[in-house]
C-alpha cells in the first residue's frame, strides 16, 4: 500500500481587531496579540510532528503564523503566491452587516456567492479553483509520502478540501476552519481521509 501524504492544513491566527467580521481577502493584515499566541501554541502542538516541508501563503498573517513553526526547522518555507486568500472584489473591507445592507446577501452565503460568480469584481469559484489546484498538485507531488505543513487561509483550506475530497465548494460551508486551527488529511492515489478537522490547540489544549 502506498504511504499516504500527510497534509497539515494550518489556518493563520486571529487577525487585527479592526478586521474582525470583515471580508479581508486580499488585505494584507497582521495578527492580533491573540493571533501570535495562537501561532505559538499551534507550533508547540505540532512539535511532535517532523515536517519534511512547509508551504505557506505570502500574506503577512500566514507568514507570522508560520514563524514559530519554522523556528523549529533548519529549512525555509516554500512560499506559493497562489496560496493567498480569495479576492472578494467589492466585498473587500466590508463588514458582514455592510454586505447584507449593500448587497442584500447574507455573509454566511459567501461560498455560494463565489460559486455563482455573483460578487462584483471577485474571483469566481472556478477562477479560485484554477489558482489553488496547481498548488495542491505541486504540494502532493513534492511531498509524496511525507509530512507536509501548509500555512494559509480559511478560504484556501476550504478550497483545498473541496479539491481533495472532490466536492463542490459550497459543500465546504459545513467545515468550520477557525483561527489557528489544524486540519489533517491523509492522501493516497485512491483514498483521501480527513484524520483531524479544525482542531484548535490554543482552545482544546496542546
Amino acid at each position: 500500500m502506498d504511504t499516504p501524504t500527510r497534509l497539515y492544513l494550518i489556518r493563520h491566527g486571529e487577525v487585527e481587531e479592526r478586521y474582525h467580521r470583515v471580508f479581508g481577502g486580499r488585505i494584507d493584515m497582521e495578527l492580533s496579540p491573540l493571533g501570535h499566541e495562537q501561532a505559538r501554541t499551534t507550533a508547540e502542538y505540532l512539535r511532535a510532528v517532523r515536517f519534511d516541508a512547509i508551504f505557506a501563503s505570502p500574506m503577512k498573517r500566514a507568514q507570522q503564523t508560520a514563524a514559530p513553526l519554522l523556528a523549529q526547522y533548519p529549512f525555509a518555507p516554500t512560499v506559493l503566491e497562489d496560496l493567498r486568500e480569495v479576492d472578494f472584489g467589492a466585498w473587500t473591507g466590508l463588514t458582514w452587516q455592510q454586505v447584507h445592507e449593500q448587497f442584500q446577501t447574507s455573509a454566511h452565503d459567501w461560498l455560494h456567492e463565489l460559486e455563482k460568480a455573483a460578487i462584483p469584481g471577485a474571483e469566481s469559484a472556478a477562477q479560485y479553483r484554477a489558482r489553488i489546484e496547481p498548488c495542491v498538485r505541486r504540494i502532493l507531488h513534492e511531498g509524496a509520502g511525507r509530512h507536509i505543513a501548509v500555512v494559509c487561509h480559511g478560504g484556501v483550506i476550504r478550497m483545498m478540501l473541496a479539491i481533495l475530497l472532490e466536492l463542490p465548494l459550497p459543500k465546504m460551508a459545513a467545515f468550520d476552519v477557525e483561527y489557528g486551527s489544524v486540519t489533517v488529511v491523509h492522501h493516497q492515489p485512491r483514498r483521501v481521509a480527513v484524520q483531524l478537522h479544525n482542531f484548535t490547540p490554543w482552545r482544546d489544549g496542546a
